[in-house]
């Protein structure tokens, strides 16, 4: 049951076939949740420039600091990843710590980020923010919304390819949300029987600004053809070259800071040849542990998949409902996470 928890973490796709079974390419966003449409409508933005700016050159003896705290005191020689490049100037990590709400508009249920309303579950992140803060003080935190702009579904479209796109107008709401908090953004891809390399660019002009950052899902990634939901779908290094050659290319052309690119993983095989995965100073790779499940479970799951594979920086996500389906019925706190080897930098509520 443990492992069965785990392989289902996220808890997405069952919201999705719900959600999106009677839905496809040309769906009205309307007619998946008439009510979060209609708040999101009342916050749509046309455009949100992209802006560039001048960044303060990065401070070398610093960083390499921050990249040894955050190893907690490992001994294996794994933490921090040797050899990694240094960050063009702007950079977000290991600076501050990234606290994320994850979610949809479109859905109660897949997520914070769409379960309450935008001025409530922007107060609840401010207080996630300040508990974070707290538990370390010696590292600002950046509140961040994290959508998922691409949805596994139990339908297959029109193309047959089993994601449902978000209307734009959906992610104009997310960045005008984002900007009443001073959060980042990140844009989340469950591409199911299509690819990252059809699905990243389409987001483009989003990911040209200098605030919105990227998520890729193996979970939902169904490279054999089996339909999202029946089996853990997978990526490979090369799929996440794929798009860290993509966000460094966008970072050059548009002089932004460096992007922040979260892959999650709850599983071995959920990522596979991680050695091979090249890293860029335009671009900050996130190895989320995404498995819900009690704190032990959850501590195994990072132990297992997360800390023997190293990549460059973690992440960890909270569920404030699955995390307490089993006893002790507990959502680790704060402190509890940063005990951890190595730290978190990146944390999802969900």
């Amino acid at each position: 049951m443990k492992i069965k928890q785990l392989l289902f973490s996220s808890s997405i796709l069952l919201s999705s076939l719900v959600l999106l079974s009677n839905c496809n390419e040309s769906s009205k966003a309307g007619k998946l949740d008439s009510k979060n449409d209609k708040k999101a409508d009342s916050a749509k933005i046309d455009t949100i420039p992209t802006v560039a700016g001048n960044y303060a050159p990065l401070d070398t003896a610093k960083y390499d600091s921050l990249l040894k705290r955050l190893a907690n005191g490992d001994t294996t020689g794994r933490w921090p990843v040797k050899n990694q490049p240094y960050p063009v100037a702007g950079a977000i990590l290991p600076f501050n710590r990234v606290v994320a709400f994850y979610g949809n508009l479109f859905s109660k249920k897949m997520g914070i980020l769409g379960e309450l309303p935008p001025n409530e579950m922007l107060a609840k992140l401010k207080g996630e923010v300040k508990s974070w803060e707290k538990a370390d003080p010696n590292t600002p935190v950046k509140p961040a919304l994290h959508y998922i702009a691409v949805v596994a579904q139990g339908a297959g479209g029109k193309d047959g390819k089993y994601r449902y796109r978000m209307p734009f107008k959906q992610i104009d709401t997310v960045l005008s949300l984002a900007k009443k908090a001073n959060a980042l953004v990140f844009l989340d891809v469950q591409v199911a029987l299509s690819n990252i390399r059809a699905e990243l660019p389409l987001l483009e002009k989003y990911l040209s600004m200098p605030q919105v950052h990227f998520g890729m899902d193996p979970e939902f990634s169904m490279k054999d053809g089996t339909l999202p939901g029946k089996k853990i779908g997978t990526y490979d290094a090369d799929d996440i070259n794929y798009v860290t050659g993509y966000l460094a290319d966008l970072v050059r052309k548009n002089h932004l800071p460096p992007k922040i690119l979260i892959v999650h993983r709850f599983t071995r095989k959920m990522v596979t040849n991680y050695k091979n995965i090249k890293l860029h100073p335009e671009v900050q790779v996130v190895m989320d542990m995404d498995g819900w499940g009690e704190p032990d479970l959850k501590l195994g799951t990072y132990r297992n998949f997360i800390f023997p594979e190293p990549v460059q920086f973690t992440g960890f996500k909270l569920f404030y409902k699955n995390d307490l389906k089993k006893a002790p019925h507990h959502m680790l706190t704060p402190q509890e996470v940063l005990k951890y080897k190595p730290q978190p930098i990146y944390i999802q509520y969900q």
